[in-house]
């Protein structure tokens, strides 16, 4: 088991640990809480989303007892736990630790891994990158160096159908068929072909240059680097290249992202030499929270009807795999009776929001009670909620950004990095909702 730790206060650093560079970094962990309005929040990082039943009652368990009695989801597919007693810390990371949760107390906070959460189920990504996830986590873990990383660096496994590839990964691998892989480092067009049997090194190598390349402690991520990604870039062809890799300079346009997986069912691969077709299941969450009741029975649900896994999206959804797909509607509508998304019908499709009040004492709105004030017909964007300009957990893409404002609401397009000018309604009135609504289209 584990040792526990203080709550409050990083792990010391160790010689020849660099951890000491991301001190500054105020990202919250399980060994290091943060405190908000609403208590003390732990994030708990899970690895491209990837949960077994057994971990799932363990979170269900700490956000009951523990906690406000709900699980967040955030935009890593990670979970918050929110309404902790600052003094629980210890419980906390022991009983994580004793579920494999938190497999290091000195990386735990650097385990930022996305995956294409449908990867290995309906047969449309280019590999199954589970491999991937499973050896990068191993080797994240591994090793001394890549404890300097700061709590916001993201890697980014893609299985070649582009989803999370454009959520602005630091370091991203994506599928090139079976045998090859890209690397790409931030949003540069330049890439890098590997063997996808070296891409979770090759994505270890370019985390640790980038360290060796950051000029001080407020460079967090690739594109905070004041020379630009291209000197980097080069430099980790030269470290692989020094390691032994055959590799290739390429460009590769960025994907645009379809965006989470569709809600419902989504149909697996069928196999002739199973007499079964499987299935899986697609949910969304309510502006990402889940009651302990829900999670609960999601997590049965899996553990009975399924394979046995749940995986978060990090777009605030779940995907259940191994249905039975004559089962799934009659899932589906039960899984519906307890309030989660099961279709893009839903008005709570595309809708999120930040924390807000009374849980940020920086909000300057309960953003959640107005988006549930303002929800209407789907739209064609999605749309977030936003309680101060900070915008915590925003999407990537193109989405309706709303803010709260000092006046109202400031209500703008987003086109990647392009923010079109915003409008603003005052006050909370039906005014907002069909101004949220004109601007989702």
């Amino acid at each position: 088991m584990l040792a526990a730790m203080p709550p409050s206060v990083p792990s010391p650093a160790l010689p020849g640990d660099e951890s000491a560079r991301s001190r500054g970094d105020s990202c919250p962990g399980t060994l290091r809480l943060h405190r908000a309005d609403d208590g003390a929040l732990a994030r708990v990082r899970i690895p491209g989303g990837l949960l077994s039943t057994e971990q799932a009652d363990v979170l269900r368990d700490l956000a009951e007892r523990l906690g406000d009695g709900e699980l967040h989801l955030t935009s890593r597919g990670n979970v918050q736990l929110r309404g902790l007693r600052a003094d629980r810390g210890s419980e906390l990371a022991c009983l994580l630790g004793e579920s494999g949760l938190l497999p290091s107390e000195r990386h735990e906070r650097v385990r930022n891994v996305v995956a294409s959460p449908l990867s290995g189920i309906d047969g449309l990504g280019e590999r199954d990158i589970r491999p991937w996830l499973s050896a990068l986590d191993g080797l994240l873990c591994a090793g001394d160096r890549a404890t300097a990383l700061s709590g916001r660096f993201l890697f980014a496994l893609d299985d070649g159908r582009g989803d999370v590839g454009a959520l602005g990964g630091d370091v991203t691998l994506t599928a090139r068929g079976e045998e090859d892989a890209l690397l790409r480092i931030g949003p540069a067009q330049d890439a890098v072909l590997i063997p996808a049997a070296q891409a979770p090194q090759a994505a270890l190598i370019a985390a640790e240059t980038f360290l060796e390349q950051a000029p001080d402690a407020g460079s967090w991520r690739v594109t905070d680097l004041p020379d630009g990604i291209g000197p980097l870039l080069d430099a980790v062809v030269r470290r692989l290249r020094q390691a032994g890799f055959s590799l290739a300079r390429t460009t590769a346009p960025l994907p645009r992202g379809p965006g989470g997986p569709a809600l419902g069912i989504v149909p697996g691969p069928h196999d002739k030499h199973d007499k079964h077709d499987k299935a899986a299941l697609s949910l969304g969450l309510p502006l990402g929270r889940v009651s302990a009741p829900q999670w609960q029975t999601l997590t049965e649900t899996a553990r009975h009807r399924g394979s046995g896994e749940l995986r978060l999206t990090p777009w605030r959804g779940v995907v259940l795999p191994g249905v039975e797909r004559q089962e799934a509607a009659e899932l589906l509508e039960d899984l519906q009776a307890v309030g989660l998304i099961v279709g893009s019908d839903s008005p709570w499709t595309g809708v999120g929001a930040c924390i807000g009040r009374p849980g940020c004492a920086k909000s300057l709105d309960d953003v959640r009670a107005a988006a549930t004030a303002a929800l209407g017909p789907v739209g064609a964007l999605p749309v977030y909620w936003s309680g101060c300009e900070r915008r915590c957990g925003h999407p990537h893409g193109e989405w309706v950004d709303v803010v709260a404002t000092p006046d109202g609401h400031e209500i703008s397009r987003v086109h990647g990095a392009e923010h079109e000018a915003p409008a603003t309604v005052p006050g909370s009135s039906g005014g907002l909702a069909a101004a949220v609504a004109a601007a989702r289209g």
